[in-house]
């Protein structure tokens, strides 16, 4: 079992709670809901500290690398992410509506456990501040380690997020199976889980045609800008796809992108800059799932949402989910600040938001590691270098 990755155990969670939602007793789902709760008040505390943890050191680390360079890898990084949102969320606007009803799952934002059986008793885990707080303090920490180039506070934010990376990969990583089996069959137990299996392969389908329209677009544009054909410079970087398939992590899968944006003739010194940098800062796949997901979540619930509210989101997505850690389901741990501040999910929303996200992450962190070799070969080109042979 500990060999298993997430999302095996994710899907074993699932059936495990189906299974106790339609056959268990009222008390066994009532104990799960208690952990669900205790899990979703601490959640809630760590959501500021992991914010700090990710964007502080992020931005810190990128100002210490000042330069022309820099600054247009991490410009086509983020507009990469931006645009790859922007569609995310025309193609769910036009395609979740033919396939969700709108309001069909008894999750109200005002009341997000309506239908759901209560917990036996509450801990209250309040933040230490606000996630807005906790993103002004990152940027300003961030902006103010590169500005001044301290080491002390570097170094501090620096073991900081080692701290907060193995607070997630060690506690709320591990714990996230329980708390989807307890959603489930909390939901299960409330007649709500068939509008959720629906939607999670529905939405599945959706998110991945979306990941190889983006991977086509970004090469295509990659390749008539650096001169080489877009569908071979495509097929070269597939490695790299399957390996982060397998590793849900942009991180893990450095070596691979590395090797095969060599071999699409990128200069080494351009590469050995280019991927490691993406591999924190280009997360158009992610960005794909999130809105895509978050969007189905909302219109199951009847929430209202528009270009006007989503698209600020969008924005703060790229930025928030800088330096998020190489663990599963690492990028939806990142946002879910934003999902409560800035779109209203409850905790049982979180709860579904996490469930649905983890199920496409390997797909998203493939197409991550996937577009950064054509970001490379973008920079390759305005750095004046043509492809090697």
């Amino acid at each position: 079992m500990k060999k298993m990755g997430l999302l095996p155990k994710l899907i074993i969670a699932i059936i495990l709670g189906i299974i106790i939602g339609t056959f268990g007793t009222e008390w066994m789902v009532r104990i799960l809901a208690t952990f669900n709760g205790l899990f979703g008040n601490f959640l809630g505390f760590a959501i500021p500290l992991i914010i700090i943890g990710f964007v502080a050191p992020g931005i810190g680390d990128l100002g210490s690398d000042a330069g022309k360079l820099l600054g247009i890898t991490a410009g086509i990084a983020y507009g990469s992410t931006i645009i790859s949102g922007a569609l995310a969320y025309f193609t769910s606007s036009i395609v979740l509506p033919t396939f969700l009803k709108v309001g069909s799952l008894n999750i109200d934002a005002a009341n997000p456990e309506e239908a759901l059986l209560s917990a036996y008793f509450e801990v209250e885990m309040p933040p230490i501040f606000g996630v807005m707080t906790a993103l002004l303090i990152a940027f300003t920490i961030g902006l103010g380690i590169a500005a001044i180039k301290g080491d002390v506070i570097k170094r501090f934010m620096s073991e900081f997020q080692s701290i907060i990376e193995m607070l997630i990969s060690k506690l709320i990583i591990p714990l996230l199976p329980f708390h989807i089996l307890g959603i489930f069959a909390n939901m299960t137990h409330a007649g709500q889980v068939a509008t959720i299996l629906s939607v999670f392969a529905r939405v599945f389908v959706m998110v991945i045609l979306l990941h190889i329209v983006v991977l086509i677009i970004q090469f295509t544009i990659a390749g008539a800008f650096a001169g080489g054909n877009p569908f071979r410079l495509l097929r070269t970087m597939i490695p790299a796809y399957f390996t982060a398939i397998g590793t849900q992590s942009s991180a893990a899968t450095i070596p691979i992108t590395l090797e095969q944006t060599k071999k699409n003739g990128v200069q080494d010194e351009i590469a050995d800059f280019v991927i490691p940098l993406c591999a924190t800062i280009h997360l158009s796949g992610s960005t794909i799932t999130l809105v895509s997901c978050s969007m189905a979540i909302m219109m199951l619930n009847g929430m209202p949402f528009s270009l006007a509210s989503m698209f600020p989101f969008i924005l703060m997505l790229g930025i928030t989910m800088v330096a998020a850690p190489g663990v599963p389901g690492g990028a939806v741990i990142a946002a879910l600040g934003l999902l409560e501040t800035m779109l209203g999910f409850p905790s049982a929303m979180l709860s579904l938001m996490i469930a649905l996200y983890v199920a496409q992450d390997s797909f998203g962190t493939a197409t991550n590691v996937t577009g950064d070799g054509a970001i490379a070969l973008m920079v390759n080109k305005i750095s004046g270098y043509d492809l090697n042979k």
